[in-house]
């Protein structure tokens, strides 16, 4: 934590300085000098290294801390010598040695009692759904590179969920003494949360497969990680629902239009703001691109003359405007014609329902004309903003 803390307070260090060099241009009525126009985009440079390193800490910090909280808490089977308590199926040290074995030496090398113990993880495709353990720590891997299994609210299903939602409220009356009431019900509608096929297809050579020092678990962990990590982001962002989650950034409602096709105001972000329902505001997060959040760095409320991006001073505050904390990934749009590039709200009505498990299969005979062995792992996710209103975006003008 105190790392955090360091980065952080050389962040604000560095953002001062930036600023500096914005309010003598600002106080001179001019634009910025070539050498102050340098000087600045490479201190912004730092300031967006310092923020990856910062958000990367956080992170792992995060993880770490959760790790720590539920290490040994397994249930069920055989004792853990470390905790005193039982543990089966999936959280068995059989079935864990059973599944790594039959990955890295193949089905056939199993003994009939690991065949036996793999039978409760078997997939209808003819791979195994991974070790509980190894589970757990691949969710919190797809977390690093997804932020928003962050911000969203995350289930587990079975099958489809349908979720009932508030399609309009109900109203209160005044009423004259001993007068009739007025009815006035909830309309509910539905939303279905179903489970769209998410993989990859990772190869790993004889060789090294065979190698005692090679880590195979850390390996497909973070490879699998990586790759579905930045999949569901994109798909959880921008999807289009086809095959695929429907995205935030099209299923909200659009708060605002800017005047320009290419440039954003600071009373239009102020203006998308307030174009959210004040209950949702409390728990509301501003979500943009690395490029757009460069952009709002310089914009200034026009009445107060301050900054409206206000950078995070404490370890795990994230930045701030309008007092609400800063969201970045690369997969919302960037400023363009008719593009919604923010999008502000509470993102606990957007939720991901993660379907059975992940599954490995390995593949003896596809590669082995290159000395190769393929893994095909993949996993059965949705994801819907259940409440649109909850969410407003804002989108730049088509001219």
């Amino acid at each position: 934590m105190d790392k955090i803390l360091e980065l952080k307070q050389k962040r604000a260090a560095l953002v001062k300085q930036a600023r500096e060099i914005l309010d003598k241009a600002d106080a001179e009525k001019r634009d910025l000098l070539a050498e102050e126009e340098q000087k600045y985009e490479a201190i912004m440079a730092d300031v967006d290294k310092l923020a990856k390193n910062i958000e990367r800490e956080e992170r792992m910090s995060a993880i770490e801390t959760e790790l720590n909280k539920s290490r040994g808490t397994l249930i069920g089977g055989k004792e853990d010598p470390t905790t005193g308590e039982q543990r089966d199926g999936r959280l068995s040290d059989e079935y864990r040695n059973a599944f790594w074995n039959a990955i890295k030496h193949g089905k056939n090398a199993l003994y009939a009692d690991e065949l036996r113990a793999l039978q409760v993880g078997t997939d209808s495709e003819g791979g195994y759904l991974v070790p509980q353990e190894f589970e757990d720590t691949l969710i919190q891997g797809l977390t690093t590179q997804n932020i928003m299994r962050t911000l969203a609210t995350v289930i587990n299903t079975a099958s489809d969920r349908n979720v009932p939602v508030v399609a309009s409220h109900g109203s209160a009356t005044w009423l004259a003494e001993e007068g009739a009431f007025t009815e006035s019900d909830e309309a509910f509608s539905r939303v279905i949360l179903g489970a769209h096929k998410v993989g990859t297809l990772i190869k790993i050579s004889e060789e090294l497969l065979n190698d005692s020092a090679f880590n195979i678990e850390q390996y497909i962990m973070n490879e699998f990680s990586r790759r579905v990590g930045r999949a569901e982001e994109a798909a959880f962002v921008n999807g289009d629902g086809t095959g695929k989650p429907a995205g935030v950034i099209g299923s909200a409602n659009v708060g605002v239009t800017t005047a320009a096709g290419n440039a954003i105001t600071s009373d239009e972000i102020i203006d998308l703001f307030h174009s959210l329902d004040r209950a949702y505001r409390d728990r509301a997060t501003w979500l943009m691109a690395d490029s757009t959040a460069k952009v709002l760095r310089k914009l200034k409320n026009t009445t107060t003359g301050d900054y409206l991006w206000q950078p995070g001073l404490q370890a795990g505050q994230p930045d701030r405007i309008l007092g609400r904390p800063i969201a970045i990934s690369d997969d919302v749009p960037t400023i363009a014609l008719n593009a919604k590039v923010i999008a502000f709200g509470d993102f606990s009505y957007y939720w991901i329902a993660d379907r059975q498990g992940t599954v490995f299969q390995r593949l003896n005979e596809l590669y082995a004309v290159n000395g190769q062995i393929g893994f095909k792992g993949y996993r059965r996710v949705d994801g819907k903003l259940i409440l649109p209103e909850a969410i407003k975006v804002l989108q730049m003008a088509a001219t």
